[in-house]
């Protein structure tokens, strides 16, 4: 068992990693801390690079039946309505999917699993939790914890810590994870009120700016989801109220009847990136390797950019190819994180929490120029889809 790669963590960037690896005949050994794979409502869009890169495990065609194909998305002002809404189908010599996909993240895990479950070479381990990691010049050793707190020593040729914002594979070996904490919380509720009936013009993927309080509105196939920034002083207790929800959606939207809130939650949101994405035999990919506020949807999209990119590396390393060549992964991903979606996520950020009344305007204006013009709508559609970001990695030596 030991001649196999190790892959900690069993969310979207884990198992995307290891139906990758597993494609090439690889033995995989998926590692997770949980007894099941999470329901909870975490990311929910793909763009349209990630659909592409998902077709080879046969898994799109289902994310698209339980999902919702948005072909358009707005920048609105929450006084002015719609500034400028971007047509993804100017993407279709660029992909095969022009357009974004509304689906919750833990549909694509569960069909992965699905089809992995099935592969003579693929080991599920649940309730497993990565603990130390050490290596040699040969292999990697992960103690993991199981729920009872047992420990277990697992060794294998490689690892891949795809273990979350905390990882223990990352802290274990000592990789730095410096960046920046936003100093709002982030609230996000689910709601099945009908936005896109109440709203006109409303596209399905809306950020609305606002100096007072800007906001996010995506809609899944059965669901709105509203993302508001919220004063960290705030006690939970009061902010994830009842009475103080209803308030605020209120304020989103007045409608007669109360809301219906199916899912609540406020979180805190980091910019980070970790100081290498490849230590010896240790790899890290997703949260594990970087963390970004959430407007633009490039967090789970950009964790399976890495996973692709370091398996199709992995796996010729594993043919023969020198170590070394896990160091061009970690430069190329590196430089997506930090000038690409960091940058593009703070971005966003500062255009929807724009206060000062001659920069808005000027920010408005911008964005409903950009629209306008053919050329810069595509560049504009390229840059926020990410097909830009992985055309300059594989640039980079």
């Amino acid at each position: 068992m030991a001649d196999r790669v190790l892959v900690a963590g069993a969310g979207p960037v884990g198992l995307v990693a290891a139906a990758a690896l597993a494609a090439e005949g690889i033995p995989v050994t998926i590692l997770e801390a949980e007894r099941d794979l999470p329901d909870d409502l975490r990311a929910s869009t793909f763009h349209p690079p990630t659909l592409d890169m998902l077709e080879r495990f046969g898994v799109v065609a289902d994310l698209i039946a339980q999902g919702l194909v948005c072909p358009t998305w707005q920048f609105r002002d929450r006084r002015q309505g719609a500034i400028a809404t971007f047509d993804m189908s100017l993407l279709k010599d660029d992909t095969n999917h022009p357009y974004r996909l509304q689906c919750e993240q833990w549909r694509l895990t569960r069909l992965l699993r699905d089809r992995l479950a099935a592969h003579p070479e693929v080991a599920f381990r649940y309730g497993c939790r990565a603990a130390e990691v050490r290596q040699d010049d040969d292999r990697v050793f992960l103690t993991v914890v199981n729920e009872e707190g047992e420990e277990e020593v697992l060794e294998g040729r490689f690892l891949i810590g795809a273990d979350g914002a905390r990882s223990a594979v990352r802290k274990s070996v000592g990789i730095g994870f410096e960046g920046m904490t936003i100093p709002e919380l982030y609230l996000t509720l689910s709601t099945p009120y009908p936005f896109h009936e109440a709203i006109p013009d409303l596209a399905s993927i809306a950020y609305i700016s606002d100096p007072e309080e800007w906001l996010v509105l995506l809609r899944t196939r059965s669901l709105w989801r509203v993302l508001l920034p919220t004063d960290p002083n705030e006690p939970e207790d009061h902010m994830l109220s009842d009475g103080r929800i209803e308030e605020r959606m209120q304020q989103v939207h007045p409608q007669a009847g109360r809301y219906e809130i199916v899912h609540r939650t406020a979180y805190r949101v980091h910019e980070r990136v970790a100081e290498t994405y490849a230590l010896g035999r240790v790899f890290l990919a997703g949260d594990s390797a970087h963390i970004n506020n959430p407007l633009g949807g490039m967090g789970m999209n950009g964790g399976i950019h890495d996973a692709i990119n370091l398996a199709g590396k992995l796996v010729q390393v594993w043919r023969g190819a020198e170590l070394s060549l896990m160091q061009r992964y970690s430069r190329q991903r590196r430089k997506v994180a930090l000038e690409v979606v960091q940058q593009q996520a703070l971005r966003n950020r500062q255009l929807l929490n724009q206060r000062d009344p001659k920069l808005r305007a000027e920010h408005l204006e911008s964005m409903r120029a950009i629209a306008e013009d053919p050329r810069r709508h595509r560049e504009h559609l390229l840059k926020t889809s990410m097909i830009h970001s992985l055309r300059e990695a594989e640039a980079v030596p």
